[in-house]
């Protein structure tokens, strides 16, 4: 029997669902629904109920606050905005990404990385040379 193929996509998601918050809301603050939509449409979340366990971690790090406004035609809405925290750890993940996809990219697609600075001492001795010598 083959082992289920684990969902890749789930873990991928994960991992960058909190800064596709963070980015939606440098925008605008949003409430939560306005967020799920955006959400579930990229096919980032299943559903709202995904969403607001990860608002709570957010706001707990100190990188959203709350604020509730009135639509004037239906029930106060709870909108989430960006902090400080939340536009620096933000500004620090935009700086990243683009290296940290391009060397992904390129070593999913068995190529040799590019620009990575290594470490020499981390290098194997070359053929006919002791590594401590």
């Amino acid at each position: 029997m083959t082992p289920p193929i684990p969902d890749v996509s789930a873990q991928l998601r994960k991992g960058v669902v909190e800064y596709c918050i963070l980015g939606l809301l440098s925008r605008e603050p949003m409430y939560g629904w306005q967020l799920s939509e955006t959400l579930v449409r990229s096919g980032l979340i299943a559903s709202i109920g995904t969403l607001y366990p990860v608002l709570a971690r957010l706001r707990e790090r100190g990188l959203v606050t709350t604020f509730e406004d009135a639509t004037g035609t239906g029930p106060v809405r709870k909108y989430y905005r960006l902090t400080a925290s939340g536009t620096e750890l933000l500004a620090d993940f935009r700086e990243q990404w683009p290296a940290f996809s391009l060397t992904v990219g390129s070593m999913i697609r068995g190529e040799a990385p590019i620009d990575i600075p290594t470490d020499p001492s981390l290098d194997p001795p070359h053929e006919g040379t002791h590594p401590d010598a």
